[in-house]
C-alpha cells in the first residue's frame, strides 16, 4: 500500500483510497520541458522557447520532476497538451521506474472519461494488462489495477480487458498482501462480472473461493465489493453450487449474526437470496439452523432496508416448490405477517410479494385464512400505490381457487377497498383488485355483496384501458359479476357494452378470448343480445372465427350464444335449429348466406319492392298494436293488427270474445288471397269437424263479406309514416296455433303429437305429394301469385297454401315450438329441409339402472305425413337428397 493510500477499518472510520501524488520526469514530443518556482510558490513548467504552457502543478524538489495530481482540471490540462499517447509508448520502457511511473500516471487518468476514450482508441490494455505480471512490483499492480477498475466501467473496455486476458491475473492479485490492489482487483472483476460471458470465464478460473476470502477482510469496501460480486455471479446456477461447496452460506450468516457488519447485511442477504434458490443450498441452509437464523434475522432486525431484503430472498427462494415446503416447515409465514406491520413501505411491499410466493403452497394459503388477509386488506387503503398494488397481488393469489379465503377477505370488509383501488393509478393494482373480485364472485352470496356495491360502474374505466392485462382481468370480472339480468342491465345502463365490444378488436389473445367470455355471459338476455349486435359485436366475432389464428372456443361460444337470440340470422348462415331454438314471432327464413355476409332487417325487406329473389318466409302470431273491440267497418285492419295470441288460454280466450261479439270462431276468421285457400281442419279429426259442425249459414255468409272487404293486408305502419313500424300480423298462422293447442297439445303420447302435427302441417301446405308428382305440385306459381298479392317478397308462413320441404318444415318447426314439442329444423340442398326428432325405443333396454338413449328420427311432411323416418336409413338419405 503506498504511503498516500487510506483503507478505512472497521471501528476506525471509512476512508478512501486516495493516492495523493506520484512522480514522473515529463517528457514531452522528446522535449524536457523545465519546471521552475515563480514566486508565488507555484510551479510553472516551460517548453523549450521558455513559453510557459501550464501552471499549478506541485512539483517534487527538483526540476524536470513533475508531481500529477488527481484534479480534474490537470488530467484534462494534459490531455490537451497530448501528453497522453507518448506516456504509453512507456508503459513498455525498459527502465522499470519509468514503467512504474508512467503505470502510476495512468491509474489517476483513466478516472477522466475523455482520457479513457483515447485509451480504448490507442489499444493499450495489453500494455496495462502486462503490469499485472507477478515479478512487477506491488505499487504498479496497485496502479495498474486502478486503471482497468476505472477503465472497467464502461462497457467497450470490459470487452477489450476480457480480451485481452485481464481476468486471470485479476482474480491472482485477490491474494495479494496489499488492499489497494486489491480493492482495485476486486471492483474491476465486479464491473466485468456484469457480463455473461465474464461470469462464465469467472467461474471457471475458481474465483469464489478467493472472493470469500475478502470476506474476512478488515476494510469495508473490500467486502462489500466482494459481497457485490458474489450477488452477480450466484445468478448463476453453478456459481452457487462453488460457493455451497465452498461452505461460503456459512461466511454469509455469520456476516448476518455480527451486528458490528450491519453495513453489509443489505448485500449479504441478496448473495443469500440466490443462493436460496438452489435446493441443495436451501436443504444444507436449512439442516445446519441457517434457515431459522435469517428468517429470525429478518424478524427482529430494526433496519427497514435489511428487512425488506430478507423478505425478497423469501420470495425469489419461494418460487421453487420444495422451498416452499421448507419455509413452511419453518413458518415463515409467521415472520411476513410481521413485517407487514413494519412502518416501512418498502418493507410492506415486499412482505407482500412473500406472501404472494408463498401461496402457491396450499398450507401456506390455509394458514394465511386465519391471519394475513385482514393486514393485507388493510394495506389495500395505503397512501401509496405500490403497497396498494402488492397488498391486491396477495390477495389475488390466496383467493385463486379458495373460496375459503375468498369469504375471509369478504369478511374482513375487502369488497369496497378492491372496488376502490379499481380506480387506481397503477395498471398492476387495478388488475390484481379485479381478479380479487373475479374469484369472490364465483361465489353467489359474495356475487350480490359485489354487485350492489356498482361494481360495473367501476369496471368501466379498466375496460377501456389501454393496459392489456388489465383489459383482460376486467373482461373477466364482468364475465364474473354480470351473471344475472340485474347486473347485465347496469351494465349495459352505465354504458359498458360498448368499451366490451371494442375488446373484441384487441390483438391480445387473452383479452379477446375474456371479452368473449363475458360476451357469453352477457348474451344470456334477448335486450342484451339485441344490444350487442346493435353495436357490432356479432359482426367482429364472425370474423374474428373466420380467422384460424385469432378464433377460440369463447368467441366461438359467444357468437353461438348471440345467433340463439337472433334465430334468423343463425338459421341463414348455419341451416340448422337445434331443439332449444324457439322460434318466436318475427322470426324470418332468408335462406342461405355466406359467411360475412350482411343480413338485412326485416323492416328493409318488407318494405322492399317484389323482385326475383327467393320469398322470404316469416313467422308472426303477434299483430302491431292493441285494436278496439272490431266492428263491421274495420274487419280488415283488425285481421291485419289483430291481438297477439301467444298460448293457448289466450287463444281460447279471444275466440270467446270474438264469438260473444258476433265474429266467427278463429277458423272463420281466415282471410284468404283472391287465389283461394282452404281453411277447414283434417277430415280426419273429430275434434275439427265439432268445430264445423256448428257453422250456420249465416255465419258463411259473414265470411264471404269479410273476405270480399279484405284484398291485400296493409304491413304495419303503411300510410302512417308517424306510427312505429311493426312486422305484418299472420292471422292465418295465428289460428294454426290455436287448433294445434286445441287438437294436439292434448295427446298425451309424444309419438302420437308429432305424427298428428305432422299431417296438419301437410294438409295445410297442399297435402300428400307422391315423388312421382312432386315435379307436377305447382308451389313456385303459388308463391309468386302471394309476392304479387302483397307486394312484397316477405310472405307470412300462414298464406302459404301450396308448400314444398323448407316451407313445411318451417311451419312445423314454429308450430312445434309453441306446443313444446322438441324437434329440430335442418336445411339442406336444393329446397329441401326437414324437421328432426328424438324418441325412446321402449322395446330396447339400456345399461343397468339406465334408459337407452334416444333415438333420431325424421320426420315425413311430404310423401308420408306423419311417417318417422329412422335417420340412419337410406330412406332418410332419400328424403333428404334426392
Amino acid at each position: 500500500m503506498t504511503k498516500g493510500s487510506q483503507l478505512g477499518k472497521h471501528g476506525a472510520g471509512t476512508g478512501t483510497n486516495v493516492q495523493d501524488t506520484c512522480i514522473l520526469k515529463f517528457i514531452l514530443r522528446g522535449k524536457c520541458m523545465r519546471a521552475k518556482r515563480n514566486v508565488t510558490g507555484r510551479w510553472q513548467i516551460r517548453n523549450w522557447n521558455g513559453t510557459i504552457v501550464l501552471v499549478s502543478f506541485m512539483i517534487s524538489t527538483h526540476d524536470f520532476i513533475l508531481p500529477v495530481t488527481a484534479g480534474e482540471e490537470n488530467k484534462a490540462t494534459l490531455l490537451e497538451l497530448g501528453a497522453v499517447e507518448p506516456l504509453t509508448k512507456l508503459l513498455t520502457h525498459e527502465d522499470k521506474i519509468v514503467r512504474r511511473n508512467a503505470t502510476m500516471i495512468f491509474g489517476i487518468l483513466a478516472s477522466n472519461n475523455d482520457v479513457k476514450k483515447l485509451l480504448r482508441e490507442l489499444d493499450v490494455m495489453n500494455s496495462v494488462i502486462a503490469q499485472l505480471a507477478p515479478e512487477e512490483e506491488v505499487v504498479i499492480h496497485e496502479f495498474a489495477s486502478l486503471c482497468l477498475a476505472n477503465m472497467s466501467a464502461e462497457y467497450t473496455s470490459k470487452v477489450q480487458i476480457f480480451e485481452h486476458g485481464g481476468l486471470e491475473p485479476l482474480i491472482r492479485l485477490l491474494s495479494s498482501p496489499d488492499p489497494d490492489v486489491k480493492k482495485n482487483s476486486i471492483e474491476c472483476i465486479y464491473n466485468l462480472a456484469q457480463d455473461f460471458q465474464c461470469r462464465a470465464t469467472i467461474q471457471e478460473l475458481n474465483a469464489i473461493p478467493s472472493i470469500l476470502e475478502l470476506l474476512k477482510s478488515e476494510y469495508p469496501i473490500i467486502q462489500l465489493l466482494a459481497l457485490k460480486t458474489l450477488g452477480v455471479i450466484t445468478n448463476d446456477k453453478e456459481s452457487r453450487a462453488m460457493l455451497r461447496d465452498s461452505q461460503g452460506m456459512d461466511l454469509l450468516i455469520k456476516i448476518l449474526e455480527t451486528k458490528e457488519l450491519n453495513d453489509l447485511h443489505i448485500e449479504a442477504l441478496a448473495v443469500i437470496a440466490n443462493c436460496l434458490e438452489d435446493m441443495d443450498t436451501m436443504v444444507l441452509i436449512q439442516q445446519t439452523g441457517g434457515l431459522k437464523k435469517l428468517l429470525a434475522f429478518a424478524e427482529n432486525s430494526t433496519i427497514p432496508d435489511i428487512q425488506k431484503n430478507a423478505a425478497k430472498a423469501i420470495t425469489k427462494a419461494a418460487y421453487d416448490p420444495e422451498n416452499r415446503k421448507l419455509f413452511h416447515e419453518q413458518e415463515v409465514e409467521k415472520c411476513l405477517i410481521a413485517l407487514l406491520s413494519s412502518e416501512s413501505d418498502g418493507t410492506k411491499i415486499a412482505a407482500s410479494q412473500a406472501i404472494s410466493a408463498m401461496c402457491e403452497h396450499s398450507g401456506s394459503k390455509e394458514f394465511f385464512n386465519h391471519q394475513g388477509i385482514p393486514q393485507l386488506i388493510q394495506l389495500l387503503k395505503s397512501d401509496n400505490e405500490e403497497v396498494r398494488e402488492a397488498a391486491a397481488l396477495a390477495l389475488a393469489n390466496l383467493t385463486t381457487c379458495n373460496p375459503a379465503n375468498a369469504n375471509a377477505a369478504a369478511e374482513a370488509d375487502a369488497i369496497d377497498p378492491l372496488i376502490n383501488t379499481l380506480s387506481s393509478k397503477r395498471d398492476g393494482a387495478i388488475a390484481n383488485a379485479a381478479t380479487v373480485l373475479t374469484n369472490m364472485a364465483t361465489q353467489e352470496a359474495l356475487r350480490g355483496s359485489i354487485q350492489s356495491r356498482d361494481v360495473m360502474g367501476a369496471l368501466l374505466a379498466p375496460l377501456r384501458s389501454a393496459n392489456t392485462v388489465v383489459q383482460s382481468k376486467a373482461a373477466l370480472a364482468v364475465a364474473a359479476t354480470a351473471c344475472d339480468a340485474e347486473a347485465r342491465a347496469e351494465l349495459r345502463n352505465s354504458g359498458g357494452l360498448e368499451p366490451l365490444v371494442e375488446l373484441l378488436r384487441s390483438k391480445n389473445d387473452e383479452v379477446r378470448r375474456h371479452a368473449s367470455w363475458a360476451m357469453t355471459v352477457c348474451a344470456s338476455d334477448e335486450l342484451m343480445a339485441t344490444e350487442l349486435c346493435r353495436l357490432g359485436a356479432l359482426d367482429i366475432l364472425e370474423e374474428i372465427n373466420l380467422s384460424v389464428s385469432r378464433k377460440n372456443k369463447f368467441s366461438e361460444a359467444a357468437y353461438n350464444k348471440l345467433l340463439n337470440n337472433n334465430l334468423s340470422l343463425k338459421y341463414s348462415q348455419t341451416g340448422y335449429l337445434s331443439s332449444s331454438n324457439i322460434i318466436g314471432d318475427g322470426f324470418y327464413d332468408y335462406g342461405r348466406i355466406n359467411p360475412g355476409t350482411k343480413l338485412l332487417p326485416l323492416k328493409d325487406l318488407c318494405l322492399q319492392e317484389p323482385n326475383d329473389i327467393r320469398a322470404i318466409l316469416l313467422v308472426n302470431s303477434k299483430s302491431s298494436d292493441v285494436s278496439p273491440p272490431p266492428s263491421t267497418e274495420d274487419k280488415s285492419s283488425d285481421i291485419g293488427y289483430g291481438r297477439s295470441i301467444s298460448s293457448s288460454s289466450s287463444l281460447r280466450r279471444a275466440s270467446k270474445e270474438k264469438t260473444s261479439a258476433g265474429v266467427g270462431s278463429p277458423t272463420e276468421e281466415k282471410s284468404e288471397p283472391t287465389s283461394g285457400r282452404n281453411t277447414a281442419l283434417s277430415k280426419g279429426t273429430t275434434k275439427e269437424k265439432g268445430l264445423r259442425k256448428g257453422r250456420g249459414k249465416k255465419e258463411e255468409e259473414k265470411v264471404k263479406e269479410e273476405e270480399e272487404l279484405i284484398t291485400v293486408p296493409k304491413w304495419a305502419g303503411e300510410g302512417s309514416p308517424e306510427k312505429e313500424w311493426y312486422p305484418p300480423f299472420d292471422p292465418d298462422f295465428c289460428v294454426y296455433v290455436y287448433e294445434v293447442t286445441k287438437s294436439i297439445l292434448p295427446i298425451n303420447s309424444i309419438k302420437e303429437q308429432i305424427e298428428a302435427l305432422a299431417k296438419y302441417v301437410a294438409e295445410k301446405m297442399g297435402g300428400t305429394i307422391p315423388k312421382d308428382k312432386l315435379q307436377d305440385f305447382s308451389w313456385e306459381l303459388h308463391i309468386s301469385e302471394l309476392k304479387f298479392q302483397l307486394k312484397s317478397n316477405v310472405i307470412p308462413i300462414g298464406h302459404i297454401k301450396k308448400g314444398i320441404f323448407y316451407h313445411r318444415a318451417l311451419l312445423f318447426k314454429a308450430l312445434a315450438d309453441k306446443i313444446g314439442i322438441g324437434c329440430s329444423l335442418i336445411r339442406g340442398e336444393y329446397g329441401r329441409a326437414w324437421n328432426e326428432v328424438k324418441l325412446m325405443n321402449k322395446s330396447q333396454k339400456g345399461v343397468i339402472g339406465g334408459l337407452p338413449p334416444p333415438e333420431v328420427y325424421l320426420v315425413d311432411l311430404m310423401f308420408h305425413p306423419g311417417g318417422l323416418i329412422k335417420l340412419k336409413s337410406r330412406e332418410a338419405d332419400l328424403y333428404r337428397f334426392l
